[in-house]
């Protein structure tokens, strides 16, 4: 069966996206499973639409940077992917970041075309109800942290046995999982990457300071 033309030319894009040299047309044709007639044809749609592909039959074909790719193209396991992602969100994650995944589902859905957006609506995959202790801490304030770099004064931490102490940590990462919310940090108390559920903590204040180590640093650390 031959790809509907939308996901042929999405596959086609991400092909030339991860060769930095030029292909030649019988390559390209050979991994996306379709004829040299199409491929020569949907190269000549892409151009048409703005794609900056170089080349020609015989000799190769290369993409140039600064394409990008229309919210149409998405393919229909992206759209479904992106549907499930984002009700997860809606539903696991904190109030600012629920609200962003609702708007960002409805600006998806705006500019797809009719039968697309007809898929996320009837969506069959579905996000079970989120179940876990409450927080007594704005969790955007960690979001916000991690993005600013910004040192944080966790107040009255307890851990598993129930000790309570007050910790300086550089956060980077924050981890949702089915039942609780990790702020992954260096923790200047015990100079060591350490693990914070961020139930167990009991307040959040800014220390007044940023860490200067990358954020990518610190997470391949």
């Amino acid at each position: 069966m031959t790809a509907p033309r939308a996901e042929r030319l999405l596959a086609l894009l991400q092909v030339l996206r991860r060769h930095r040299r030029p292909v030649t047309g019988a390559a390209l044709a050979a991994e996306l499973g379709t004829s040299l007639r199409t491929l020569y044809r949907d190269i000549a749609s892409l151009q048409a639409q703005g794609a900056d592909i170089e080349g020609e039959a015989g000799i190769g074909y290369v993409l140039r940077p600064g394409f990008m790719l229309p919210p149409m193209m998405f393919s229909q396991d992206e759209i479904e992917a992106l549907a499930l992602g984002i009700r997860w969100v809606g539903r696991s994650g904190d109030p600012g970041l629920a609200r962003a995944a609702v708007n960002a589902l409805a600006r998806i859905a705006a500019v797809l075309p009719a039968e697309l957006r007809e898929e996320v609506d009837a969506s069959t995959l579905l996000v079970g109800p989120a179940k876990g202790e409450p927080e007594g801490i704005d969790i955007a304030l960690l979001r916000a942290a991690i993005r600013e770099r910004e040192v944080l004064h966790l107040i009255a931490y307890e851990d598993e046995a129930g000790r309570a102490s007050d910790r300086c940590v550089w956060p980077f990462a924050l981890g949702f999982f089915e039942r609780v919310r990790v702020l992954v940090a260096w923790c200047e108390l015990r100079q060591d990457f350490r693990h914070f559920r961020t139930d167990r903590i009991g307040a959040v204040e800014p220390a007044g300071r940023r860490y200067r180590t990358s954020r990518a640093a610190l997470l391949k650390q």
